[in-house]
């Protein structure tokens, strides 16, 4: 439809010739492979068979299953496999502010920055704000260690491993700027992933098992029936 002309004999040809390439080769096979004919009539039976209790077990599952997690759930099996999630490297939270080597208030801005209290941290935000202070947080979710490194004067050569170790607020600079940063935590490789990192994961294990719950459960629903039934019997 939509092709008139010779286009249109030259697309027919075209399909004509592909349908009797395939039977040509189909014959080929047949006479290729005569003697394992019972092997490949088998091998589709297997493939038919296994399509169809596949196609079984969807209609089970999309008719029973209830894909709502809540959050206790999936905290319960977090905190109960905790150490089936590992971590590969190290990740912290934390923050960085930076600012000119001339800026007037670097000492009240360490203060406030190292103090624990709500009053002085909003404080710290709002001088921050005040005096456009490029100010990086993360302390509301993980970062690699390497990429929060990143936004220091650091060098590529040198390891600062050591500044993990400090919940303190600690200092670099370059030619400038100065750079406070605070490491609030961390996870070293070894340590259990943080919950937000397999939040996802532990929902597909929890529909996995229950998928696999309702499997078994149509199975033995099946079974019993075809034992009263008579359908089965056991020599």
């Amino acid at each position: 439809e939509g092709v008139v002309g010779a286009d249109s004999v030259a697309l027919v040809k075209i399909h004509i010739d592909r349908w009797i390439t395939k039977q040509l080769k189909l014959k080929e096979a047949e006479l290729v492979f005569t003697e394992s004919e019972n092997d490949i009539e088998t091998m589709v039976e297997n493939y038919r068979q296994g399509l169809l209790i596949r196609k079984l077990e969807k209609h089970f599952v999309d008719n029973n299953i209830d894909t709502v997690f809540t959050n206790n759930d999936i905290l319960a099996y977090y905190d109960k496999h905790k150490s089936d999630f590992k971590i590969d490297r190290t990740v912290i939270k934390g923050r960085i502010v930076q600012f000119g080597n001339r800026y007037r208030q670097s000492k009240q801005l360490h203060e406030l920055m190292s103090s624990k209290g709500d009053m002085q941290q909003q404080e710290f935000r709002d001088l921050c704000i005040k005096n456009e202070l490029i100010v990086t947080d993360f302390s509301k979710s993980w970062i690699d260690f390497s990429d929060f490194l990143r936004v220091l004067p650091t060098l590529r050569s040198q390891s600062y491993d050591s500044t993990l170790e400090s919940r303190q607020v600690q200092t670099m600079k370059d030619s400038e700027n100065i750079y406070y940063f605070q490491i609030t935590d961390v996870l070293k490789a070894g340590d259990a992933k943080p919950l937000e990192f397999v939040y996802n994961d532990i929902r597909r294990i929890l529909f996995n098992q229950r998928q696999n719950e309702i499997i078994k459960s149509q199975e033995n629903i099946i079974y019993d029936k075809a034992v009263e039934e008579g359908q089965i019997e056991l020599y």
